[in-house]
């Protein structure tokens, strides 16, 4: 895949609701910036008028794979465009389940941003695109960001934690990441080292003093909770 500027920028909205991340994103998309322009989420969902985009990139950080709710209601809105998820998750069975639902590709998040941008570029022209490919083997991100990174934690065990503070049990964690409930207590054990912390309580503190908390304020996050929830 390579790169092109010609043309208008592509207009992309970052789907999450976790500010960290969301900003990550964004700072991996700058340095192209004369190919893709950031759309502000909050914008557009607060005006129905204002401003579309032409891919929305679903990174599924804290709010779950694309066999859950979530990607179903981001596909509702078409003001997002073609949507495209972006995770460290890439089983072929979530692929299929993705592009069965209607995403128009599926991104590794261990791609460098320029094969990012390349991917969304022939996204944009109609293609789906599908980044790993079949023989890939899952690394944790080469960009963005996310919470606790800064004070070592990996992006798996930042998940984790994020999803801890928001009060989900080991075992909704564990169907939310699409892992063993082994390896969502090896992810917590790790993770408490990291923080400094010995009970849930405290790691509940820690994260919501560290951003791992999705922003309840925006709009159009109540309906997915009520959706999460079956509330």
């Amino acid at each position: 895949m390579s790169l092109h500027s010609a043309g208008p920028r592509i207009r992309v909205v970052l789907a999450n609701d976790v500010e960290v991340v969301v900003h990550g994103l964004a700072q991996m998309l700058a340095p192209y910036s004369d190919i893709i322009e950031v759309v502000d989420l909050d914008v557009a969902l607060e005006d129905p008028s204002g401003p579309t985009a032409d891919i929305t990139l679903y990174d599924t950080f804290s709010q779950g794979q694309a066999d859950g709710d979530g990607i179903d209601l981001t596909l509702e809105d078409d003001r997002g465009g073609r949507l495209v998820v972006f995770s460290w998750n890439t089983e072929p069975d979530l692929i299929q389940k993705a592009l069965q639902k209607g995403a128009r590709g599926y991104l590794t998040k261990s791609l460098p941003a320029a094969e990012l941008v390349a991917a969304l570029q022939e996204i944009h022209t109609g293609q789906i695109v599908v980044q790993p490919g079949p023989d890939h083997h899952p690394t944790d991100p080469v960009g963005g960001d996310w919470p606790g990174r800064t004070k070592g934690l990996t992006a798996r065990e930042a998940e984790v934690i994020s999803l801890v503070s928001q009060g989900l049990p080991n075992h909704e964690i564990a169907v939310r990441c699409r892992l063993s409930i082994n390896s969502v207590k090896s992810y917590i054990r790790t993770s408490y080292r990291k923080m400094g912390v010995s009970t849930r309580a405290q790691a509940v503190r820690w994260g919501i003093e560290h951003g791992m908390l999705p922003r309840r304020d925006r709009p159009g996050h109540q309906e997915q909770e009520r959706s999460r929830t079956g509330g």
